[in-house]
């Protein structure tokens, strides 16, 4: 008796020790063993998969009909490398690949599956990191402004209109217009390219060119026939940043590329017909710009279909937390270290900078401490100082403390103990003295849980 127990603490001993998570199940769907990497993955202790059925675990929407472990019990034909997301305790949505086999005593009898699976987050980060690829999925904010822009999101990807999105730089412009992409490739199960121009970063003499092609010969060095940006565009959609900064003489041409869906190469008598959803933005008031004779009237009511305007992030204050934890997680998988927070004086300073350089800037803060932090938790000395001689020291290094009594509802209680402990929810749930699974709870009763750009 004490041998088979001697081996089965080695064995648990070993799974321990794998990086990838490692779970099994009985024919009943019971998890009967739950290694340590699976915990750290999904959020779940070791307990409490073990009272649990699989899919209370991952939550995925295979779970019901399509879960790969079910397919190999039912098949017997083991499955490699599967991409899928669940949720973990948290409700924050992990990428895995999968592996499956099924689960056999000393006879060859089948009694269960098992299921080994790694953490993707940080291949999924790098991919978006190059493709740019983003959805609602990855649109991080819990405030009013930004809830209300993500909500008609879809019905925007459905329509081929044109859209026209304004706010200051740094706000994420780019990533609404992938986003409302992406979400038009979904529903119409497509490939369809995506193009995006910063008509401010390209001199006018070339940017015609870039924006419509050119003929073999119409200008020195035009060696050869090449497409432009609106044909390579063709099916999909094409972007135009900084919209504000085009010549009278380019206005004209966008025009008509607008109003006859069709346009001329450089050099060439022939038109080309445009094909391409077009999204236009730009950190201008185009309306200001029109009363000042600075951009075509006609073109601007043309371009102003559907007009998205996005706040800056002083307007989204509430969302702060939420984006430093995003590029704390971002950071971490890209660096290889494994910073967890920031200290109280750090958040109390990111939230009251004033940011001029909007969620950019503020991702070039973490960046930046994330070079000089040695340790777990980002100090204020960690910060570009040219920022921190901005606000009064005694502020930054005593935190104002939150007292629950000054709020009359338990939701201002729970969202201002939220920003209070940087949303930790371990620290959160201490501070207003509840246990975690109620935090947990209460948190989804009121809705005030971040979704992640």
């Amino acid at each position: 008796m004490s041998k088979i127990k001697g081996q089965s603490i080695y064995s648990e001993i070993i799974l321990d020790s794998v990086t990838e998570g490692v779970f099994t199940v009985d024919s009943e769907w019971n998890i009967t063993s739950f290694n340590r990497a699976a915990q750290k993955i999904t959020g779940f202790s070791k307990e409490e998969a073990l009272k649990s059925k699989c899919h209370e675990v991952f939550k995925t929407n295979r779970c019901e009909s399509n879960c790969f472990l079910k397919q190999t019990m039912a098949s017997g034909e083991n499955i490699f490398d599967q991409r899928i997301n669940i949720k973990n305790r948290h409700g924050d949505v992990i990428p895995i690949s999968v592996n499956t086999a099924l689960l056999s005593d000393s006879s060859g009898k089948t009694i269960g599956g098992v299921e080994t699976f790694r953490d993707c987050i940080e291949i999924e980060c790098l991919k978006k990191q190059l493709e740019k690829s983003y959805t609602l999925d990855d649109i991080i904010g819990k405030s009013k402004k930004i809830k209300d822009i993500m909500a008609i999101l879809p019905d925007i990807a459905k329509s081929k209109s044109t859209v026209l999105i304004q706010g200051p730089s740094g706000s994420g412009k780019e990533v609404f217009a992938r986003a409302i992409h992406n979400l038009n490739k979904e529903m119409e199960s497509n490939d369809s390219p995506f193009i995006a121009v910063n008509c401010g970063a390209i001199p006018e003499n070339l940017l015609e060119s870039e924006l419509f092609g050119h003929k073999k010969g119409a200008f020195t060095d035009a060696r050869s026939d090449r497409p432009g940006k609106f044909e390579l565009a063709r099916g999909g959609t094409i972007l135009l940043d900084e919209i504000g900064e085009l010549s009278p003489r380019l206005q004209v041409k966008l025009l008509r590329v607008i109003q006859e869906k069709e346009f001329d190469p450089v050099g060439s008598s022939q038109s080309v017909q445009m094909d391409a959803r077009l999204i236009l933005a730009t950190n201008r008031n185009l309306k200001e710009m029109v009363k000042k004779s600075e951009f075509r009237d006609d073109l601007y009511y043309r371009i102003n279909v559907v007009q998205l305007n996005l706040p800056s992030l002083v307007e989204r204050n509430s969302d702060i937390p939420l984006l430093v934890s995003h590029f704390l997680e971002l950071e971490n998988h890209i660096t290889g270290k494994e910073i967890k927070n920031v200290s109280k004086g750090v958040m109390y300073f990111l939230m009251n900078y004033s940011y001029p350089g909007n969620i950019r800037e503020l991702k070039n803060i973490i960046e930046y401490a994330f070079i000089l932090c040695p340790g777990d938790i980002i100090e204020v000395k960690h910060l570009p100082q040219d920022l921190i001689t901005q606000a009064p020291t005694e502020n930054i290094k005593q935190p104002a403390k939150i007292s629950n009594t000054a709020y009359s509802s338990e939701l201002e209680q729970i969202k201002q103990a939220l920003e209070l402990n940087m949303y930790g929810r371990k620290a959160t749930a201490q501070h207003l003295n509840i246990s975690l699974s109620t935090l947990w709870r209460k948190m989804k009763k009121y809705q005030i849980i971040g979704t992640a750009l």
